[in-house]
C-alpha cells in the first residue's frame, strides 16, 4: 500500500464534518434575490407615494397662483411655470444644465434651487423658514403652501405697499397688492 492509497482511503477533512445537508448555490442566490427584490419594491412604492403627495401639493400651489393644476405634471414645463409663479425668469432653469460639471455645477444647481424656493416662499408671503423647509422637505412644505391658509401675493411683488400719484403733488401709499392697477380718486383726466 502506497502513500497515496493510505490517505485516499480516509475521508477528507470536510467529509468528517459533513452532516448530510448541503445548500446549493442557486438557493442562496434565490433567497438573496428575493430579499433584494422585496427591498427595492418597498422603496419604489414609498417613492411613488411621496411623489403623488408632492404632486397634489404642487397642483394646489399652481391653482392658488392662478395657473392650471395639470401644468405641474409635465416634467420641464412644470419648472418653467414654477419659476414664473416665483417671479423669476424661466431662463434660469438653463443653469441646471451646469449640474453636469462636477462640484461647481452641483453648487450652482443648489444655489438656483435655494433662490427659487426663497422666491416661491416670498410669493406666498412666507419667510426664510419656509425657504429652508422647501429646500429640505419639499413634499411637506408644498402641501402646507397648497392646502394651508397662505395666499398668493404675486409674482415678485414681495411688499404689500403700493404708491399712487394723485395728480396734486401728493403720493398716496396704500396697503394693497401691487398686482392691482392703481386707482385715481380724482376726476378722469384722459381727455387732457
Amino acid at each position: 500500500m502506497g502513500y497515496s492509497d493510505y490517505y485516499s482511503s480516509y475521508p477528507s477533512y470536510y467529509d468528517y464534518y459533513d452532516y448530510g445537508y448541503t445548500v446549493p448555490d442557486s438557493t442562496i442566490a434565490t433567497i438573496g434575490g428575493t430579499i433584494l427584490g422585496a427591498f427595492l419594491g418597498v422603496i419604489i412604492v414609498v417613492s411613488l407615494v411621496i411623489a403623488i403627495i408632492q404632486l397634489a401639493g404642487m397642483w394646489k400651489v399652481f391653482t392658488k397662483a392662478g395657473e392650471k393644476g395639470w401644468k405641474c405634471i409635465i416634467p420641464i414645463y412644470n419648472l418653467v411655470i414654477l419659476f414664473r409663479i416665483s417671479g423669476l425668469s424661466p431662463w434660469i432653469i438653463c443653469g441646471y444644465l451646469l449640474a453636469f460639471i462636477p462640484l461647481v455645477g452641483w453648487l450652482i444647481s443648489l444655489g438656483i434651487t435655494i433662490y427659487q424656493c426663497n422666491s416661491l416662499a416670498k410669493a406666498f408671503g412666507k419667510d426664510v423658514g419656509y425657504t429652508i423647509g422647501l429646500v429640505l422637505l419639499p413634499t411637506i412644505f408644498y402641501l402646507i403652501l397648497g392646502f394651508g391658509k397662505s395666499q398668493y401675493v404675486g409674482k415678485g411683488n414681495f411688499s404689500t405697499a403700493s404708491s399712487t400719484y394723485q395728480g396734486d403733488g401728493v403720493v398716496n401709499i396704500s396697503e394693497k397688492p401691487q398686482d392691482e392697477p392703481p386707482t385715481n380718486n380724482h376726476e378722469d383726466n384722459s381727455n387732457l
